[in-house]
């Protein structure tokens, strides 16, 4: 599985247009990405700051959604000031997501995915490892 957390500022005066955005992509991706476990969108306390949090069946999963047609379509940069990922591990009988791990891309994949999976790469961690 593979699973992050995102912390999203946007650009003053673009919350409502990132909110619209956000419903769009959360149905998109809930409607045809079939690896897709979480995806949900939470406004922050601090004005503009938005988080996200998602979940794929494994890493190759996030890099079809980061891919897809409907993913690609709006345009975020106008939209994000600041964007940090963070990637997380579901704590066994605590979470009933499974762990988070990383794998390669498979060969011939698009240039596209492989430059997220360059910008993006799933980090665990060596302290999850020792817990799991």
């Amino acid at each position: 599985m593979a699973t992050f957390l995102a912390k999203i500022t946007v650009f003053e005066g673009k919350e409502a247009e990132f909110e619209e955005v956000a419903k769009e992509m959360f149905r998109a991706t809930h409607e045809h990405e079939p690896d897709c476990r979480r995806y949900e969108y939470w406004r922050g306390a601090e004005p503009r700051t938005y988080y996200c949090m998602e979940s794929f069946d494994d890493y190759l999963g996030f890099m079809k959604h980061q891919t897809s047609d409907h993913h690609e379509a709006p345009d975020f940069g106008s939209l994000l000031e600041n964007l940090e990922l963070e990637w997380i591990d579901p704590i066994q009988g605590a979470c009933d997501l499974t762990e988070t791990n990383s794998m390669d891309i498979p060969e011939g994949s698009s240039e596209l995915m492989r430059q997220y999976a360059e910008s993006m790469p799933a980090v665990v961690q060596a302290w999850w490892q020792r817990l799991r």
